[in-house]
């Protein structure tokens, strides 16, 4: 089990990075960087724009949509009756599905009750290699994907740089993500820079089903809807590694439930592996639990703790995409409600962050006693969970963690109490306890469920203790940008690495590679680095092209 908060990410794990980094020179992001800090740059804001001239702007929100007989707009206009919301009978695939997608995605009413499993569907190639909800869904999912596009302007740009040398060619790789427009667009650079790709989804409820459908029809074989039961996921992620003739060298993953399943299930393939990129928390411990028993037999690449990741991922995208979470959820308002946050890594600094703003009265529980500092100093009061568990009109989950909240806790909770998770497991809150006869679970809205207690009390639980801001609403895109370039740059460097590089452990991402991720995404604001004189290069011990900190520094 994980028994690790997301807060120590930065501080407690130990990372063999000094002694096993490649030469800078000979990086990826050597390759590819000439234009980050030098004043010969090839690529300036205007060339960045222009590279996106060709994308198609959309107006069809002032449209209406157009229907050709009374019968097409009575079925757009059917939804699931009170009952069928309500029933308690319902698989946690279908109670699911009859909801708009984490994107507020297009939904045919007409099929929402059919497994995609029980579906014979092929796209306009004639494959059917894949299975979505919906593959008529393709052209609503394209546009998705074509609006993400405009604000990953860096991705696009490693696409364009890379593309002619194809640097994953003979790549397979194997993917358990979120299915979003954002990871639609990493996952179609992948391919545009020679790989080959299946994918599933991570999570049961973040799948935008046209853009899955979208992917199935540009080729990508997709194994993924919104409403999947446990059964589904990992017959999802099996049908994606099991392919006849077709067999993975590379593995993406977001939690470790893939790497999982291809260590247990299939030994063979786990050990031909090239290499492995995680970025999650739980994925990541996962991987020094392998790595410490001696069962990590291929290289790692640890994404959640590089720069990028921690400090604009986590706390940027998690301080705009908690309220929206809790907003389109529950229409709560924040001002003077008392929210307990579990955990002050850098979700939960982003979480607190966002809710201050609005006039919550923000307290924190922490294990380490320098993130507890830190939420000191920042104006939050540091208590016990047990201390304020009568009071609080919220909890959020942000460690990474198991049974943060029990169900002890849950029964001394105030009646109307929102209980969610920002941290990436499901086993935060323990949502299984509560699945007894005494307790009756009404369904109210899409990812809302009351549990309601005998006496009558009862708590408002959000995506069934998943991740709330991907299951329940939305994430910024240009945030998403700066995590995929990094995912991308590190499949490219393992791949592409000499043997004997990297050995059977896990690794951070060099320094180079984090600056020039960064590099990639100052143009967006028009951003102009200064450099360093000779003078002052010499004086600091510097490279003028960097990096430009030691990797022991703490930003």
């Amino acid at each position: 089990m994980i028994v690790m908060s997301d807060s120590v990410g930065d501080g407690k794990l130990e990372v063999k990075q000094a002694s096993k980094e490649v030469k800078e020179s000979e990086n990826v992001a050597e390759k590819y960087s000439a234009m980050t800090v030098s004043k010969n740059t090839d690529m300036n804001v205007g060339e960045l724009s222009a590279a996106f001239t060709a994308v198609p702007t959309h107006k069809s929100v002032k449209k209406q949509i157009q229907f050709a007989n009374p019968e097409e707009k009575q079925e757009f206009s059917k939804f699931p009756t009170k009952a069928g919301r309500r029933s308690l009978s319902r698989s946690i695939s279908q109670s699911s599905t009859d909801s708009y997608s984490s994107a507020a995605s297009y939904t045919d009413s007409s099929d929402d009750e059919t497994s995609p499993r029980d579906k014979t569907q092929a796209n306009s190639k004639s494959s059917s290699d894949f299975c979505v909800k919906n593959i008529k869904q393709a052209e609503f999912g394209r546009r998705e994907i074509e609006i993400a596009e405009q604000d990953m302007s860096a991705l696009i740009s490693l696409r364009k740089r890379a593309q002619g040398e194809k640097p994953l060619a003979g790549a397979k790789i194997v993917g358990c993500t979120h299915i979003t427009a954002q990871t639609a667009v990493l996952i179609e650079t992948l391919v545009a820079l020679g790989a080959e790709c299946r994918w599933t989804a991570c999570n049961i409820y973040s799948t935008q089903n046209e853009v899955a459908a979208a992917l199935s029809e540009s080729g990508v074989a997709v194994f993924a809807w919104k409403g999947e039961s446990e059964d589904d996921f990992w017959w999802c992620i099996d049908r994606c590694v099991n392919m006849e003739g077709w067999q993975a060298n590379m593995i993406l993953d977001d939690g470790g439930d893939l790497t999982h399943w291809v260590y247990k299930k299939y030994p063979n393939v786990f050990k031909k592996i090239r290499g492995i990129v995680e970025e999650s928390v739980t994925g990541v411990h996962r991987l020094y639990q392998l790595s410490k028993a001696g069962k990590l037999c291929v290289p790692a690449m640890n994404v959640n703790d590089s720069v990028t990741k921690q400090k604009f991922d986590n706390l940027y995208c998690c301080r705009e995409s908690i309220l929206d979470g809790l907003k389109r959820t529950t229409d709560v308002m924040f001002g003077g409600k008392q929210v307990a946050v579990c955990g002050y890594g850098e979700v939960g600094k982003g979480c607190c962050t966002a809710l201050k703003a609005l006039g919550a009265i923000v307290c924190i529980t922490e294990i380490d006693p320098i993130c507890a500092l830190q939420a000191c100093m920042d104006g939050f009061k540091v208590v016990k969970l047990n201390e304020v568990i009568r009071q609080v009109d919220v909890i959020i989950t942000c460690t990474g963690n198991k049974n943060v909240v029990t169900r002890d806790q849950l029964d001394r909770m105030k009646n109307g109490c929102i209980v969610c998770n920002m941290g990436h497991s499901n086993t935060e809150i323990d949502v299984a306890s509560l699945r007894t006869p005494e307790l009756t679970w009404e369904r109210v809205r899409s990812q809302v469920d009351h549990v309601i207690w005998p006496d009558g009390k009862r708590v408002v639980l959000l995506a069934e203790g998943r991740l709330l801001n991907l299951s329940c609403s939305t994430v910024p895109t240009f945030v998403l940008s700066i995590t995929a370039t990094t995912q991308a740059l590190a499949l490219i460097e393992l791949y592409n690495a000499p043997e004997g590089r990297y050995k059977q452990d896990v690794y951070l991402l060099p320094k180079k590679m984090d600056e020039y991720v960064a590099s990639l995404h100052l143009p967006t604001f028009d951003a102009h680095l200064t450099e360093l004189s000779d003078e002052q290069a010499k004086y600091l011990g510097l490279n003028k092209n960097g990096p430009f900190k030691p990797n022991y520094y703490r930003y």
